[in-house]
């Protein structure tokens, strides 16, 4: 029996990345997709350390991505994908691209974002820096 290989960090940094988009907007059209993967992408560079540092650190930050929650509908599902899913599929070639500094941001550098069927109190009288696929993103900036 042979030692398992260690996964380089830019790899788990890349499926975590996937396992977050599916988790958190699998249902959603690729943009959408691409704007969260954008917000992630934001946290990270920003470096505030409640959002964790790296992409592994913000994704699975406590409370910051619902489908990382043990309570949250999705978290089970995150260890058990189906082979052959084609949103997870998906997910992962956007998490390739924002990776590798080749997806553009479509939410003008936001690092909030709301389900746009919910206002939450942080965002009550803020304007959002964009609407995409059902979700409102926010710039840290315009919610002091």
């Amino acid at each position: 029996m042979s030692a398992a290989r260690p996964i380089p960090a830019r790899d788990a940094a890349a499926e975590i990345l996937a396992l977050t988009l599916w988790g958190e907007a699998a249902d959603r059209p690729v943009r959408a997709i691409e704007a969260l993967a954008a917000l992630v992408m934001n946290r990270v560079r920003a470096g505030v350390p409640h959002w964790g540092q790296g992409v592994a650190g913000v994704c699975r930050a406590p409370f910051q991505f619902p489908c990382w929650n043990r309570n949250h509908p999705r978290h089970a599902a995150l260890r058990e994908i189906p082979p052959g899913d084609a949103a997870f599929a998906i997910c992962r070639r956007i998490a390739a691209r924002a990776l590798a500094g080749g997806l553009p941001d479509p939410t003008a550098g936001a690092t909030h974002v709301h389900d746009a069927g919910a206002l939450p109190g942080w965002a009550l009288g803020r304007p959002a820096a964009a609407e995409i696929g059902g979700l409102c993103f926010y710039r840290a900036e315009d919610l002091t």
